[in-house]
C-alpha cells in the first residue's frame, strides 16, 4: 500500500473551479503541495491563485476540448514532476422521464468520461516521465456511489459515473506494471453549487470541506478506494446486493414518477 502526500507534491487538479475541486485544493494548499488548478472560470482559478500565491499556477481549460487541455500541457513539466493529477471535473443533470432527451444523457457522459479521458492524453505522459525518475505517480479519478442503485432520473448521471469508475479500474490494471497509482473517489451527496439545485432530500450530506478531508487523509493512507459517508455508501452497497427483482422494486417505488 503506497501512502501519498507524504512530502510536498506538484498536483493537478481539474474542475478546481467549484465544489470538491476547491476544496480539496484549499486542503493540499493549506498542506504545502504545489498545485495547476484547471477550470472553465478563469476568475474562480484567479481566487485560487490569491489564497495560494506562489504555489499555486492557473491553467484554464474545458476538459471535454481536446485543444484546450493540449494548450496547457506544457504546465505540467514546466512546475516539475507531476506526483498526482486529481481528475475531478464532473457534471449532474437529471432526465425528466416524460420528456426523454438523450442530449441528457450525452452532456453527462460527455464531461464525465470523455472529459476525464481527455485529461488523461496529458496527464499520463507527464506521471510517466515522473516513475521514469524513479519516483511514484498517482492518478486519482473522482467518481461516484450514485450508480451503485438505479435511482430514477439518474439515467444519465449514473451511467457515466459506472462507465467512470470501470475506465479507472482497468486503468488501475494497465498501469500497475507501470508504477502508476489509480485511486477511485466515489463520494455520497456533497453539497456543492451542483447539488444545491438538487430538489429531493440528499440523505448524509456533507460539506465540500468534510469531502476533501476525507479524500485528502484517504490519500495519505494510501488507500486505493475512497468513498464516503460510510452510513450511505455501505447501504447502497447492501442494496445493490439484492436480488434483482427486489431491486427493481424498491428503484420503482422511489421514482418520482410514483409520487
Amino acid at each position: 500500500m503506497n501512502q501519498h502526500l507524504q512530502t510536498p507534491s506538484n498536483i493537478w487538479i481539474t474542475g478546481a473551479s467549484s465544489g470538491i475541486g476547491e476544496a480539496v485544493t484549499k486542503a493540499m494548499l493549506q498542506q504545502g503541495h504545489h498545485l495547476i488548478v484547471t477550470g472553465r472560470r478563469q476568475e474562480a482559478l484567479d481566487e485560487l491563485k490569491t489564497f495560494g500565491g506562489e504555489r499555486v499556477t492557473t491553467a484554464r481549460a474545458d476538459t471535454t476540448n481536446r485543444e484546450e487541455l493540449a494548450s496547457i500541457a506544457g504546465l505540467l513539466e514546466a512546475n516539475g514532476d507531476l506526483d498526482m493529477a486529481v481528475l475531478n471535473a464532473g457534471t449532474c443533470e437529471y432526465l425528466d422521464i416524460s420528456q426523454y432527451d438523450s442530449e441528457v444523457i450525452e452532456k453527462n457522459v460527455t464531461t464525465n468520461v470523455v472529459g476525464t479521458a481527455r485529461s488523461l492524453d496529458i496527464a499520463l505522459p507527464a506521471l510517466r516521465r515522473t516513475v521514469k525518475k524513479g519516483k511514484k505517480a498517482t492518478l486519482v479519478i473522482v467518481s461516484s456511489s450514485a450508480w451503485w442503485f438505479p435511482f430514477g432520473r439518474a439515467e444519465g448521471y449514473g451511467a457515466s459515473k459506472a462507465a467512470l469508475t470501470y475506465f479507472a479500474h482497468a486503468l488501475r490494471a494497465d498501469l500497475a506494471a507501470e508504477g502508476i497509482d489509480v485511486v477511485v473517489v466515489s463520494p455520497g451527496f456533497v453539497k456543492t453549487p451542483l447539488t444545491d439545485q438538487n430538489d429531493f432530500p440528499m440523505p448524509f450530506l456533507v460539506s465540500a470541506e468534510d469531502a476533501a478531508d476525507r479524500i485528502v487523509k484517504g490519500l495519505q493512507k494510501g488507500k486505493r478506494e475512497i468513498a464516503f459517508p460510510k452510513r450511505f455508501t455501505w447501504s447502497l452497497k447492501i442494496l445493490g446486493a439484492l436480488p434483482q427483482g427486489l431491486i427493481d422494486r424498491m428503484s420503482a417505488s422511489m421514482s418520482r414518477q410514483q409520487n
